[in-house]
């Protein structure tokens, strides 16, 4: 059985334990290899699918990301203050010149690469040492309800940077 085929048994489950209708996120699935076999990087990265938030005062922070497929994860994020969005961005990591790349295009601007450093079943670091800020985008998956995403640059020798911690969102509500 191939992990595609896998990630949909695991789907089809989901839906039909009812799971879909749940007002619960589902269990995350994790994908399982023999002890011989390497997975590809970005199945490592299967923790990271789903949908997370963040909320402070009137402001809430969303990240969805879809479940590896064909090599690629697909992600989305807005941050809404009130009644308003303040900022969206559109995300991706896909292989590019043998590395793992994570792809921001915040508020519909130009494309920025960031190469993947380190790739875990419980980290993901990311960087562009060139990009004004962020120069890191890092994930740290802290539990199966939670990560903190942490971005950082290095400007004149010093490290400025922010923790978003994120909890497990119901998807689409």
């Amino acid at each position: 059985m191939t992990r595609i085929d896998l990630a949909l048994l695991v789907g089809s489950a989901l839906m039909l334990s009812g799971h879909a209708n749940r007002r619960t996120p589902p269990p995350v699935a994790h994908i399982t290899t023999a002890p011989s076999a390497q997975p590809e990087p970005i199945v490592r990265l299967v923790w990271l699918a789903g949908c997370w938030e963040q909320r402070a005062g009137d402001r809430l922070t969303q990240e969805q990301w879809m479940a590896p497929a064909g090599g690629t994860m697909i992600g989305m994020s807005r941050t809404i203050s009130g009644e308003t969005t303040r900022a969206w961005e559109a995300l991706r990591i896909v292989p590019k010149d043998g590395t793992l790349t994570y792809i921001a295009q915040p508020g519909g601007q130009n494309e920025t690469p960031f190469a993947a450093t380190l790739i875990s079943d419980t980290l993901a670091v990311f960087e562009n040492p060139a990009h004004d800020f962020p120069q890191r985008i890092a994930y740290r998956r802290v539990g199966t309800d939670s990560v903190v995403a942490r971005i950082s640059a290095v400007h004149n020798g010093q490290t400025r940077g922010m923790d978003i911690p994120m909890r497990r969102a119901v998807c689409g509500v």
